[in-house]
């Protein structure tokens, strides 16, 4: 799933906790907490299904715009035709904020659809979106149909809030004629192979500046994020009780001076200079699309962009290498998620939970909307369907889905300030500004925990 910028016709919202929601992390976290005080209440115990003979209109919000609005739409279509009684009004373009200060203003829509996966910490722990748990135990919803992470990603603290709706899989893309032109005839493995084949493939002009990078080191810049590459070292964010442990796992040092390495290689003016002049990620002069970048991470959306925006990119996609000292994590991946809920306070939680159901279970749904969103279906039942499209290089990701080493990123009830603070730390690091690292992480653990304090975690 990619973000709401419209790119070549396509809406765009990659399901890595984008920035935007880090930006936004602090509003939601203020306006979550007041929805569990001023959003009208919910009965006890699972509402019943409408009638067959009782008409009921059931509003949906999503972020979805343009094309990927017109996918869904079709697809609740498809469950209209089965319950012709329930009619849906669809409303896109509706973040999470918006769907928030409609829940605490008294007028939730009957179902939620978020792209930030890292946001149902304050969902489940505020109340602002119910507990699912009595429905799926009334209804005897098998739970293990979705994997196991994706089980994990969906609910906080034991409370079941959200069901998945589709997920997206971050791998390897690389060029495949930058590669034939220096003779390389496999992608990375482990990590100091892809910093051997970064150096080999880098272009700079006459004048020293970057021309073409092997890979770009820098965190914060196109897919790079350190979630994004924390499960290649095998880093861990937080402990049993939730407390951060960047400073005291040893992979997080092994990461970011990995990192380092290739930052200084460049020289960190040069990215500086070389990254402003890159186009955005989400637009049809993406750097790896325009052939600036050999190599890099991505989610299986990128596929989509490629195929719309540059048909004629020769592109290989492949699992991210891995560190050196652990490649048994080889085929392991960052996974997140578009998730599903009803609102508290929503008028026809019957209605909606029959909605909810149908769109993370029927596998014709999933496979329908994973097609023409370009996503990877979160059942194991639609993750195997024989219609459910497939490029070799999207193949990729479906394999990456189907490896039991996905990592998603901990849910936290002050959801992405965690993500963000170790994203700004990031920056200072790259950029030469921290000189003690392991002190600096540890100071970061301070942080996060004393922000999430205040946050009510």
């Amino acid at each position: 799933m990619r973000r709401s910028t419209v790119v070549s016709g396509r809406s765009g919202k990659n399901r890595n906790y984008r920035s935007r929601a880090l930006a936004a992390a602090g509003t939601a976290v203020a306006a979550l907490v007041a929805a569990s005080c001023t959003a009208g209440s919910t009965s006890d115990g699972p509402q019943p299904a409408p009638g067959p003979d009782q008409q009921v209109t059931i509003t949906v919000s999503s972020q979805f715009t343009d094309r990927e609005l017109d996918v869904l739409n079709r697809v609740l279509d498809g469950f209209h035709a089965k319950h012709p009684n329930i009619t849906i009004n669809s409303q896109g373009n509706q973040d999470d904020d918006k769907i928030t200060q409609a829940i605490r203003g008294g007028n939730p829509p009957d179902v939620a659809i978020s792209a930030e996966t890292i946001n149902l910490g304050q969902f489940c722990s505020s109340g602002a979106w119910q507990d699912l748990g009595p429905y799926l135990q009334r209804d005897q919803v098998d739970l293990n149909q979705i994997p196991k992470v994706v089980q994990e990603y969906t609910q906080f603290q034991g409370k079941r809030c959200a069901m998945p709706l589709l997920a997206d899989v971050y791998g390897m893309y690389y060029n495949a004629d930058l590669f034939a032109k220096a003779g390389i005839t496999a992608p990375p493995k482990t990590t100091s192979e892809l910093t051997d084949l970064a150096k080999r493939l880098t272009e700079f002009n006459p004048d020293g500046s970057i021309k073409v990078a092997g890979f770009l080191p820098v965190l914060t810049s196109q897919a790079n994020h350190p979630w994004n590459w924390a499960p290649h070292f095998g880093a861990t964010w937080m402990d049993a009780q939730g407390k951060s442990v960047l400073g005291q796992d040893p992979a997080w040092q092994e990461m970011y001076r990995w990192q380092k390495e290739l930052v200084d290689f460049y020289g960190w003016d040069k990215l500086v200079q070389f990254t402003a002049g890159l186009g955005q990620q989400y637009s049809a002069d993406n750097a790896f699309q325009q052939g600036k970048i050999a190599m890099m991470i991505d989610g299986e959306y990128r596929t989509g962009f490629i195929e719309d925006g540059a048909p004629n990119l020769r592109f290989g996609t492949a699992p991210f290498p891995v560190s050196d000292s652990k490649p048994e994590l080889y085929g392991t991946g960052f996974v997140t998620g578009t998730i599903i809920g009803i609102p508290r306070g929503a008028e026809n939680a019957g209605a909606a939970w029959e909605l909810v159901r149908y769109l993370t279970t029927d596998t014709t749904a999933l496979v329908d909307l994973a097609n023409g969103l370009k996503n990877v279906p979160t059942t194991t039942a639609a993750l195997h369907d024989p219609r459910l499209e497939s490029s070799e290089q999207y193949k990729t990701f479906l394999d990456l889905f189907d490896n039991p080493q996905l990592v998603a990123s901990p849910p936290s009830p002050n959801g992405s300030a965690y993500m963000k603070s170790t994203e700004d730390f990031s920056v200072k690091w790259q950029s030469g500004q921290v000189t003690d690292l392991g002190g600096a992480l540890r100071e970061l653990d301070a942080q996060i925990d004393a922000a999430k304090a205040l946050g009510g975690g």
